[in-house]
């Protein structure tokens, strides 16, 4: 290939990222937060729940949406355990209502949220081509890709958590809690990397981007750019193996904690602290599964910090307020 030929192909191949880039724009803030209606199932007694979660199309900013006319259900109790923290990007899976006694096919449970002046509402009914089953939540979440199974994942049952002591605190303002929890598998999925990061990474063509080196440092720059897209993928790709990550669910201001938490929410990026990222893997638990954090509050009220246990395929929750005076 001819020094100019190369530096053609550099320039049609800087173009093409250019026209990804501005055809799939993200933000880190000022963007709204959708609810979504996941789903519902049936647990082993019979009882059937609507299953809700989230996209927050922000990178960064995580609102907060109080309980009431702007985050409320349209049927019966306005709170129904939804989120009032709302952390960056897509949120699956997050909570659960009972279904209301005498639902049919034809009615609907309505979550409404309305988020920098746009109200979005996520309907909720029981249509038979919308019932989760753990395959399909593992398959949603990235642990297998679309439509496959095996007898292992059809095999696996949620991680247990427990949080332990009281589950509602009062503390003075300044104060630290320390969270413990404790985490139980059954070690299925077996750790192993599926390769999450593949949507976000482009390796392009070497001879064209050295015969041009500054065609070469703008395709770098835009690639570090695409680190903020959505994958490619139908579904997410995700990392398996046991972890636990501490997140704020409700309350006024700011929680810090002493180490970092491992995100619970589909940070796709590379190096990022998420299943999702590439070339993540889940640490080494301790043999007991008790898990510690510190927390601390930025201002007085009440807060609800919730612990998620994944095992890469499905989750558990545990929650404890928090009454900062």
């Amino acid at each position: 290939m001819t020094r100019r030929v190369a530096a053609v192909a550099a320039i049609v191949l800087l173009g093409t990222f250019e026209m990804a880039f501005s055809q799939n724009l993200t933000y880190a803030k000022g963007q709204t937060v959708s609810p979504a209606y996941e789903g519902w199932e049936e647990d082993s007694a019979g009882r059937k729940f609507f299953v809700f979660g989230y996209m927050n199309r922000n990178w960064q900013e995580e609102p907060d949406v109080p309980v009431g006319p702007d985050n409320k259900f349209m049927t019966g109790a306005a709170d129904q355990g939804q989120p009032t923290h709302f952390l960056p990007r897509r949120n699956r899976f997050i909570f659960r209502v009972p279904v209301p006694a005498g639902f049919t096919e034809k009615d609907e449970l309505v979550w409404s949220l309305t988020t920098k002046g746009k109200t979005e509402l996520a309907h909720a009914t029981l249509g038979i081509d919308q019932k989760l089953d753990d395959v399909v939540k593992a398959s949603e979440t990235g642990a297998l890709g679309a439509g496959s199974s095996s007898p292992e994942v059809r095999a696996n049952t949620p991680p247990v958590v427990e949080i332990q002591g009281p589950r509602r605190l009062e503390i003075k303002a300044g104060d630290t809690v320390t969270l413990v929890a404790q985490v139980q598998d059954d070690g299925i999925p077996k750790v192993r990397a599926i390769g999450a990061g593949a949507a976000v990474e482009n390796s392009g063509s070497s001879t064209a981007l050295s015969a041009n080196a500054a065609a070469t440092a703008q395709i770098e720059a835009l690639r570090a750019r695409r680190l903020f897209l959505p994958p490619s993928r139908v579904t997410v790709g995700k990392n398996v193996g046991l972890w636990l990550g501490w997140h704020v669910y409700r309350g006024p201001g700011k929680v810090t904690f002493d180490q970092d938490q491992i995100q619970t929410w589909e940070d796709t990026r590379t190096g990022g602290n998420s299943p999702w990222a590439p070339h993540w893997t889940a640490p080494k638990l301790p043999a007991d599964g008790r898990i510690t954090a510190r927390a601390t509050f930025s201002e007085p009220g009440e807060y609800v910090l919730r612990a998620r246990a994944d095992d890469g395929a499905l989750t558990a929750d545990q929650q404890i307020t928090v009454v900062v005076k």
